[in-house]
C-alpha cells in the first residue's frame, strides 16, 4: 500500500527555463480549450477554493505570453480578466460571515464558494490568494493590459487589501501561512501604487507581521515558528510559509524575514530524515504541499546551505494545482509564477553542522521533539514513528506499562564524532511509577548505514522493555510504501507486538488505515478541521517493537541494545568502571559518562571507532 501524499523529493523536479516553459506551454493549451465565452477559467468541477482560481490560470497565460510572446494568449488574457472582475468581485457582505469589523463597507472581496452563506468562513484566505493573483498580473501586464484595465486591477486589488486589514479581522483562522500571504500581497501592491499610497500600505504590511504574526511565534524543538492552525508547525502548511517569507525577502528585502526563513528552514531541516519523509501537525498529519513549497525550500537551502529540497511533495501537484482528473487549478498559481521568477537554485548537499535535534549521517536519521525523544527514526529506507503503550507515547524504557521518557528535569545532550561515526548523547531526569527518580542515558550511533541505540537507566522492577518504535513505512523507488515490520536487531529479547483489541483508540501496522486517517479518527473535530496531533495523543496502545534488557549489563543498571539497519551478530559488552559505562559493538566502542556530567552539568561522551 502507497502513502498517497509522500512522493518524490521537490528537488527532483527540473527546475530549467525549459522546463517551465514546457510547464507553461501546457498551462496555455489547458486554458485555451476551456476559456468560455464569458471568459472563465475555472475548472468545471471547482466548488471549494474558487473565488481566485480563474484569476489564477490568467496570471499564468501572462507569463507565459512574457516569456514565448503566443499571440493567442493577450486577447485570453484580456477577456479572463473582464470575467473576473464582473463576476468573481463581491462587495455585498457574504451572509453568515462571522469576522467582520465593519459591516457594508463596500469593499471587494473573493469568495471561497460562490453560493451565499455556503461556506463564508474561506473568504479571507480566498481574498488573500485572489489578491496575489491581481499583484501578479499586475507585475506582468505590460504589453497585455491598457491603463483603463490596469487602473480597473489595481483598484480592485487596493480593495482587496483594505477588506483583510480594515473590514475584517486580521488572520481569523490563526493560519500563519495565510496571514504571511497577506503580508506579502501588501508589500507587492504597494509597488503599484502611487508613492504616497504605496508607502502606507508597505508600513502597514511590515506593522503587520511584527506585531501580528512575529509577535505570536510558537515555541517548539527550540524555534520560534509563525503558528498555524493553532499548532508552532503543519508539515503541509509550514513550507508554505517558507515560501511567502522567500517571497517577503525578495520583494521588500528587509533582513526580518529572511531572518525568520532562516528559523523555519533550519527547523524543517532538524525534522525531516535523509528520506524526506515527515508527519505532523495542527491541520494536516501527512499530506504535503507539492509546488507551493518549492520557492521557500530552493530559496533557503541555498542561504541555510544544506538540501531542504529532500522534502517529499506531492508531486501530483508538483506544478501546479490540479483537480482530481488532473485537469488544471489556478489555486495558488502565484507560488508557480514565483518559483519561475526566482533565480536561486537547489543546495544539494546537507549541512555539516551539528544540530540539537538532529543525528542525521548517510541513509539514516534521528530526529527529536522537543523532550529530546526521537519523532522519527529512519534506518535502510524504513521509517519508524514513536510507539504506544497505555497512552504513552515514545522511545524508552517501559516498567509496569510505564514510558520513562518524560523528563522531570533538564536534558543534557552531547555529540561525538569519530568518523566515520556520529553519535548524540540525551541525559534526561525521569520519575517512574515509584516516585524515585532515575537518570536515562540514550546513545545513538551512526555509521550512515545503520543505527545503534543503547539505553541505561538505574536498575528497575519488574520485568522491563525497552518501547522501541512503530514501523510504519519505507522508501519504494518515487514513492512511500506502508510496512508492518523494519530490519531491527536486539542484544536482548526482540519482539514486534500488535494490539489484541481493535477500536480507533489502537493503531495496528499491518491494517490499512494511514496514520492521518488513524489521527483524525481520534481528533475532536471532522477531518480537515480537526487536530490530529491532538488525536494522535488519544492513541491507546499500538504496534511496537519491544526490546528486552540486554545480557552482561552492570548488575545497577538495566541497558538496552538495538541496531536498526543491516548487520551481522549483535552482542555488545558493557563496563562499568570510574569514567562512566562503556559500550563496545561490532564497529564502536563509546564511554557514557555518569550522570553527573561535566563541571556544567552535561553528560560527558567519548566515540571509538
Amino acid at each position: 500500500m502507497l502513502l498517497p501524499y509522500q512522493r518524490r523529493p521537490l528537488h527532483d523536479l527540473p527546475d530549467t527555463p525549459q522546463a517551465y516553459d514546457a510547464v507553461l506551454a501546457d498551462v496555455a493549451e489547458q486554458a485555451l480549450a476551456r476559456l468560455t465565452p464569458e471568459g472563465g477559467l475555472e475548472h468545471p468541477e471547482a466548488y471549494l477554493d474558487i473565488g481566485d482560481t480563474s484569476l489564477g490560470v490568467t496570471s499564468l497565460l501572462a507569463l507565459a505570453w512574457q516569456r514565448g510572446q503566443d499571440p493567442r494568449l493577450p486577447e485570453a488574457v484580456r477577456r479572463s480578466l473582464a470575467f473576473h472582475l464582473r463576476e468573481r468581485v463581491y462587495t455585498d457582505d457574504n451572509p453568515g460571515y462571522p469576522n467582520l469589523r465593519v459591516r457594508d463597507s463596500g469593499l471587494p472581496y473573493a469568495r471561497y464558494v460562490l453560493e451565499p452563506g455556503a461556506h463564508p468562513v474561506g473568504d479571507w484566505p480566498s481574498t488573500v490568494w485572489a489578491l496575489l493573483q491581481a499583484v501578479d498580473i499586475l507585475d506582468l501586464a505590460d504589453g497585455l493590459l491598457d491603463d483603463t484595465r490596469r487602473a480597473a486591477l489595481t483598484e480592485v486589488a487596493h480593495g482587496y487589501w483594505r477588506w483583510l486589514t480594515e473590514a475584517t479581522f486580521f488572520n481569523p483562522q490563526e493560519a500563519g501561512n495565510q496571514a504571511i500571504g497577506c503580508v506579502v500581497g501588501g508589500l507587492m501592491l504597494a509597488r503599484r501604487l502611487p508613492p504616497a499610497r504605496g508607502e502606507a500600505v508597505r508600513s502597514r504590511a511590515l506593522a503587520l507581521y511584527t506585531e501580528r504574526i512575529r509577535a505570536h511565534r510558537i515555541r517548539d524543538r527550540g524555534a520560534l515558528l509563525p503558528p498555524e492552525h493553532g499548532g508552532a508547525y503543519d508539515n503541509n502548511y509550514g513550507p508554505i510559509s517558507l515560501s511567502f517569507l522567500a517571497q517577503a525577502h525578495r520583494v521588500s528585502g528587509e533582513p526580518v524575514f529572511a531572518e525568520d526563513g532562516d528559523t523555519l528552514a533550519r527547523y524543517i531541516d532538524a525534522r525531516l530524515p535523509g528520506g524526506g519523509y515527515d508527519t505532523g501537525g495542527p491541520r494536516y498529519s501527512e499530506q504535503h504541499s507539492g509546488f507551493e513549497s518549492v520557492l521557500g525550500l530552493r530559496y533557503f537551502s541555498g542561504r541555510i546551505g544544506s538540501d531542504l529540497g529532500r522534502y517529499r511533495g506531492d508531486t501530483r501537484w508538483g506544478r501546479h494545482a490540479v483537480r482530481p482528473d488532473g485537469g488544471l487549478d489556478g489555486h495558488f498559481a502565484w507560488m508557480l509564477v514565483w518559483q519561475i521568477q526566482d533565480t536561486s537554485r537547489w543546495h544539494r548537499t546537507p549541512s555539516a553542522g551539528t544540530v540539537r535535534h538532529q543525528l542525521r549521517a548517510g541513509t539514516v536519521s534521528v530526529a527529536f521533539d522537543d523532550r529530546m525523544t526521537p519523532s522519527l527514526i529512519e534506518a535502510a529506507g524504513t521509517y519508524y514513528l514513536p510507539a504506544a503503550v497505555d497512552r504513552r507515547h515514545g522511545f524508552g524504557p517501559v516498567v509496569d506499562g510505564f514510558l520513562l521518557c518524560r523528563p522531570m528535569g533538564e536534558v543534557r545532550v552531547r555529540d561525538a564524532h569519530a568518523a566515520p561515526l556520529t553519535a548524540k548523547l540525551v541525559s534526561k531526569p525521569v520519575v517512574g511509577p515509584d516516585q524515585v527518580l532515575r537518570h536515562v542515558r540514550s546513545l545513538y550511533v551512526t555509521d550512515g548505514t545503520s543505527l545503534w541505540t543503547v539505553v541505561a537507566v538505574e536498575r528497575l522492577a519488574g520485568d522491563p522493555c525497552l518501547l522501541a518504535g512503530l514501523p510504519y513505512a519505507a522508501d519504494d523507488g518515487d514513492r512511500v510504501r506502508r510496512v508492518a515490520r523494519g530490519e531491527v536487531t536486539s542484544a536482548g529479547e526482540l519482539r514486534l507486538s500488535h494490539p489484541v483489541r481493535t477500536g480507533v483508540e489502537t493503531f495496528d501496522t499491518r491494517g490499512e488505515l494511514t496514520q492521518e486517517q488513524a489521527a483524525f479518527a481520534l481528533a475532536a473535530d471532522p477531518r480537515g478541521y480537526g487536530d490530529p496531533d491532538e488525536g494522535w495523543r488519544h492513541l491507546v496502545t499500538s504496534s511496537a517493537f519491544e526490546a528486552g534488557p540486554a545480557p552482561g549489563a552492570p548488575p545497577d543498571l538495566h541497558v538496552f541494545a538495538v541496531r536498526y539497519g543491516p548487520g551481522g551478530p549483535f552482542a555488545p559488552a558493557f563496563t562499568a568502571a570510574e569514567e562512566g559505562l562503556t559500550v563496545r559493538a561490532e564497529v564502536f566502542t563509546a564511554v557514557l559518562g555518569h550522570a553527573a556530567g561535566d563541571a556544567h552539568g552535561v553528560p560527558t561522551l567519548t566515540l571509538h571507532g
